[in-house]
């Protein structure tokens, strides 16, 4: 697992290609200050060997929570 402490602007050039497709899992979970964090899990291609195991876990506090909402609206603007 991992927790996010801040996010860094690539270039376009940077950017790599998946080509597996994965459902996300969240839940909300107390930190040790007390608290709240959100965790997002993926669980990898329908043809990994353990179905339904965590392969990567983020954690965001609030704060980062906040910047990647901001960066997700600047990303894909519209309505």
């Amino acid at each position: 697992m991992v927790h996010v402490r801040d996010f860094e602007a690539k270039t376009s050039g940077e950017a790599s290609r998946t080509t597996t497709t994965s459902s996300c899992g969240y839940r909300t979970v107390d930190m040790p200050d007390g608290t709240l964090a959100v965790q997002l899990e993926t669980y990898g291609s329908d043809e990994r060997k353990l179905l339904g195991k965590a392969s990567q876990t983020i954690e965001l506090d609030r704060d980062r929570a906040a910047e990647l909402i901001h960066i997700l609206r600047e990303a894909t603007p519209g309505p």
